[in-house]
């Protein structure tokens, strides 16, 4: 059973089935070394106080939330009218429409949860949505409310479970015409393409997390417990990297470090026509 507790309850409906779930953060918030302000001469954390301009520091009770419609004028919300505002998905996430898996972009998925039932009786009716989405090869889409914000949601199984990932609204992307716009259209060098490809093809392999490292989160969690095992020494300046070269004469040929990564100082050959064929690019 999951230690933490849920995000969000309610029920995921399908047309007239309805199923009992409950929503669980898939990732860890706290993984990485988190840092707090302190006050170096007391040694004791900085804490702030809620202030307004000319008047100073001001109660909690006397702080509203506010809607700015135009610039410095506010429309002020208490929580019960925030609270009032009813919809449907703070309670019911209905699958409304199906995806092939692969029709998403990536750029549009945020963060990813998991999905439960809440009860034994629930477990087979989650079992055969779990079990059509994987045979089907599609991926389930609906809304929900948490934390005060409706978002769009995908669904798909994973493992014995699902899986739901917000995902962005479109009005959230920005368009990449302007990042893009410059970068011409010509086409690659078929060479170096070739080499490129080749060097892919070598890197290839199966995805798994677990043979990927934070660095930073390890050189830093190192640098924390040097600084506690000489506790009262000042932070030591790291030393300085050298610059790495660039420009002028310091470019390297594209074509000389596609083959050095290859491990060859020869491009690679066509395969000969009894040779094995070539992996096709996907």
């Amino acid at each position: 059973m999951p230690t933490s507790r849920p995000v969000w309850k309610g029920q995921l409906r399908l047309s007239l089935v309805a199923i009992a779930v409950e929503l669980y953060p898939a990732t860890k918030p706290n993984a990485r070394p988190t840092f707090r302000q302190i006050h170096e001469p007391s040694g004791k954390p900085i804490n702030y106080e809620k202030v307004v301009a000319g008047i100073g520091p001001v109660d909690h009770d006397e702080i509203m939330k506010g809607f700015e419609y135009e610039k410095g004028d506010y429309v002020l919300l208490t929580e019960d009218e925030i609270d009032a505002v009813k919809l449907e998905t703070k309670k019911t996430l209905e699958l409304t429409q199906f995806v092939g898996a692969g029709e998403i972009d990536p750029l549009y998925f945020d963060k990813p949860y998991y999905v439960v039932p809440a009860d034994e009786l629930s477990e087979d009716a989650f079992r055969v949505v779990r079990d059509a989405l994987r045979q089907s090869g599609k991926i389930g889409l609906g809304q929900l409310t948490m934390r005060g914000e409706e978002y769009l949601a995908a669904i798909k199984p994973t493992g014995t479970g699902l899986l739901l990932e917000t995902l962005h609204y479109e009005t959230e992307i920005r368009k990449s015409d302007p990042f893009f716009s410059t970068i011409s259209a010509k086409k690659a060098d078929p060479e170096l393409l070739e080499v490129a490809t080749a060097l892919i093809d070598k890197k290839t392999a199966p995805f798994h997390a677990s043979a990927f490292r934070d660095h930073y989160e390890q050189a830093l969690r190192e640098l924390i417990a040097r600084k506690l095992k000489a506790k009262g020494r000042k932070l030591a300046t790291a030393p300085d990297r050298p610059e790495k070269p660039h420009g002028g004469d310091n470019v390297i040929d594209l074509m000389a470090a596609l083959r050095r990564s290859l491990g060859s100082d020869e491009a690679p050959k066509k395969p000969a026509a009894k040779a094995a064929p070539r992996k096709k690019a996907s």
